[in-house]
């Protein structure tokens, strides 16, 4: 068995890595190829946290295993980030166990590259202004990995906590764009592409505030009850996500369901715009919105790439069993 620690995972898997691996594997499950099994996620009744499983079985990239973790809302305070998780991988052909993989950075690597991949497949070419909604570990990651997509000339961005958007400006800065802090309304006046990031259990943006040609990546609404954006903005717009199954349970989307102002069919699976069976964009005043619930193949598939990098270079360590 071979064990890929947190540090060596930072040192092997950059963003070209966690974008070609989140897209390959959702093209995979739009043909078939690849496949979840349901997620369990459950309070676990101490420290606040919420702990669960995300499982599958990719056939075309041969992974196989399951990420373990959660979040722990007070590991800020003692110098942790808030989501902790391992990945176990297992040999296909014979139900081995075949690595043991740090999720931390993964999972935040994973997660921009998801929303990544709608900004290339789904945002006008010609998109300048990034918006930011939230400022938390992960926007980090996201707004690094976004502008690689599109020639971004600034990004404005909001948080509920505004003194934490000086640590988003860094980033900006370290990318070499302008950043500004700004209100919600104003931010959604602005941007061409918007992400939202957070933890929102209610919607923090508006139908009437989104602009015609926006993109919107709703990356933080992976549990029930969870919601960054109005239903009817939801409703509103041409609808993509990872996994539909997942957004109409506990994605962005679950809200307009149970509203009934959309249905599942209403929603297309990011994979058949990669595979080019469905067009995505269709016009340069539409409104589209990726819902990226967070699916365990998109683990499975990083941590592969970890692995596979991790021993080539001879930086996985080796344990018998």
């Amino acid at each position: 068995m071979l064990i890929v620690t947190e540090q060596t995972c930072q040192e092997v898997v950059g963003r070209e890595h966690a974008f070609e691996a989140v897209e390959k594997v959702f093209a995979a499950m739009a043909r078939g190829d690849a496949y979840n099994f349901p997620v369990i996620r459950e309070a676990i009744g101490h420290a606040d946290a919420v702990y669960g499983f995300k499982s599958g079985f990719d056939r075309a990239g041969l992974a196989l295993g399951v990420k373990s973790g959660g979040y722990w809302p007070g590991n800020m305070e003692k110098g942790l980030t808030n989501h902790q998780s391992t990945v176990f991988l297992f040999d296909p052909d014979t139900g081995r166990l075949a690595a043991l993989v740090g999720g931390n950075y993964l999972t935040a690597i994973r997660t921009a590259a998801s929303s990544a991949v709608s900004i290339a497949h789904l945002a006008r070419k010609d998109a300048k202004v990034l918006g930011m909604v939230g400022a938390g570990h992960q926007a980090g990651f996201q707004l690094r990995a976004a502008v690689e997509q599109r020639d971004f000339e600034r990004v404005v961005a909001w948080n509920h906590h505004p003194e934490m958007l000086p640590k988003l400006e860094q980033v900006a800065r370290e990318i070499g764009l302008p950043f500004e802090a700004v209100e919600r309304e104003e931010l959604c006046a602005r941007a061409d592409v918007i992400i939202t990031i957070t933890s929102s259990f209610e919607p923090l943006l508006e139908r009437n505030w989104i602009e015609p040609g926006t993109h919107i990546s709703c990356m933080g609404t992976d549990t029930k009850g969870k919601q960054e954006v109005a239903a009817d903005l939801v409703a509103n717009a041409t609808l993509f996500t990872d996994e539909i199954v997942q957004s109409v349970s506990i994605g962005e989307t679950q809200h307009a369901i149970a509203a009934g102002i959309i249905t599942g069919g209403d929603i297309t699976s990011i994979g058949d715009v990669i595979n080019g069976t469905h067009p995505g964009r269709s016009s340069e005043g539409e409104v589209t919105l990726f819902d990226g619930t967070g699916v365990g193949l998109q683990d499975l598939a990083v941590a592969s790439v970890a692995t596979k990098l991790a021993e080539a270079q001879g930086k996985a360590q080796i344990v018998e069993l």
